[in-house]
């Protein structure tokens, strides 16, 4: 049985299944699905599609540059049997996947704390930007406390326009 890959998502297409396109110049070109051959002949880049494993191995969503997982594709080679190989090769395949799975929890820790930073600054721009609907202005005045905390160099200016407006 042999399993082809897509040209646009990289996903297996299965015998008897997905769509094949040959151009004019004899190059075969599979799909799995008809959203995939769509996406061909609209001329889409496959990078540029979020979806496609292209865009992902690209932008850093998806492990594939792993060197485990090149271990992996050398031992699926059939080789003569010898004991001593055998028995090394199980304690290196642990040995990987112990490996593997540290890699795979430090990827994932470093996309979040990426991303929870930029969520906390989107949270706090559009705070600062409709607090005049959680509370109303003049309340705002009066109780200083409502507002957002200001790094120290702008808290001299929030002071400063507090005075003012109290002159």
């Amino acid at each position: 049985m042999r399993l082809e890959k897509c040209w646009f998502c990289s996903s297996t297409v299965y015998p008897g299944h997905g769509i094949q396109y040959v151009r004019n110049d004899a190059k075969i070109f599979r799909f799995c699905r008809s959203k995939c051959h769509k996406n061909f002949k609209m001329k889409r880049n496959p990078r540029k599609v979020k979806w496609t494993k292209a865009y992902r191995r690209l932008h850093g969503k998806d492990m594939t540059q792993d060197a485990t997982f090149e271990f992996e594709r050398k031992r699926n080679r059939p080789e003569r049997y010898d004991r001593n190989v055998t028995e090394n090769t199980l304690k290196a395949i642990k040995k990987i996947d112990k490996i593997r799975v540290e890699r795979e929890a430090r990827h994932y820790t470093k996309r979040i704390k990426g991303k929870k930073g930029m969520e906390q600054k989107a949270d706090t721009r559009e705070l600062e930007q409709s607090i005049h609907m959680v509370k109303a202005p003049l309340a705002q005045l009066q109780e200083p406390s409502l507002t957002l905390p200001k790094v120290a160099t702008q808290a001299k200016t929030v002071e400063e326009d507090n005075r003012l407006m109290e002159e």
